[in-house]
């Protein structure tokens, strides 16, 4: 796989409680993981945030924001070091619940490109460990373009495996089969009187775009623009986040900001 390069794969914030509770409409009540046909390829959406695709044996996270913490401080603005441990921790419990033989990072895996350097070294020792006995790809992403060193894995733009293509940032054209992050989704539903808030997945079916991974991320609301443009329409799906499943919301039924 040619750095910089596109690759064909192959391999022989609301309440949390409100979403624990009896679901009442427009609330669809899920499992702890929902079945999601993407140009005829079944995944399976995490309510971590994560796809998983059993046939490949492929787990994809997007915009993990590693290190963010660190950049901020940086900067003056001081917020608890404490982001890519949760991170790494999480997605732990990812690769310990699916045994991934391949992981793919869709872009943004750092928070700016000095973040390897800065990563700690239990991080890093946890980061190597989880690349242990099975491939990883870092996918390139606006805040992290280019290959870096000491943090394992390969390094690629974009990769296409069967029908689907893997990229950090949606194309602007449509793109049946595209799973990207970039955007970091997120719905806002009134339940019970209360606005609720939460990272989501939004896809019609054809294209997906993923909630961000990272613990620090911020979130863009799928009434957006950016987002509906993507679709074409408000004819697509919010997979919302829940503690203990996923809720599938219509486009159309979130609130805009």
């Amino acid at each position: 796989m040619r750095a910089g390069g596109t690759a064909a794969y192959s391999r022989a914030s609301g309440d949390p409680a409100l979403f624990d509770e009896q679901p009442v409409s427009p609330l669809s009540p899920g499992r702890a993981d929902d079945e999601i046909v993407l140009a005829g390829t079944t995944l399976i959406a995490d309510r971590f945030g994560a796809l998983y695709w059993p046939d490949e044996k492929l787990l994809l996270v997007a915009d993990l924001h590693l290190e963010k913490g660190s950049a901020y401080a940086a900067r003056g603005v001081l917020l608890p070091p404490y982001d890519t441990t949760a991170t790494l921790a999480r997605l732990a419990q990812l690769i310990g619940r699916y045994a991934p033989a391949l992981v793919i990072a869709l872009g943004d895996s750092f928070h700016d490109g000095g973040g390897p350097a800065r990563l700690p070294q239990p991080s890093r020792s946890a980061l190597m460990a989880l690349q242990r006995g099975r491939d990883w790809i870092w996918l390139a992403g606006n805040h992290d373009p280019d290959p870096a060193r000491n943090i394992g894995g390969r390094f690629a733009e974009v990769i296409v495996l069967g029908a689907l293509t893997l990229r950090h940032e949606p194309s602007a054209d449509p793109c049946d089969g595209e799973i990207a992050g970039h955007l970091h989704p997120l719905a806002c539903i009134a339940q019970r009187g209360c606005a609720v808030r939460r990272r989501c997945f939004a896809t019609d079916g054809r294209r997906l775009v993923m909630p961000a991974f990272g613990a620090y991320a911020g979130g863009l609301n799928v009434r957006d623009g950016a987002v509906v443009s993507l679709f074409g329409a408000l004819s697509f799906t919010a997979h919302m986040l829940g503690e203990r499943r996923l809720y599938a919301v219509p486009a159309a039924r979130c609130l805009p900001d």
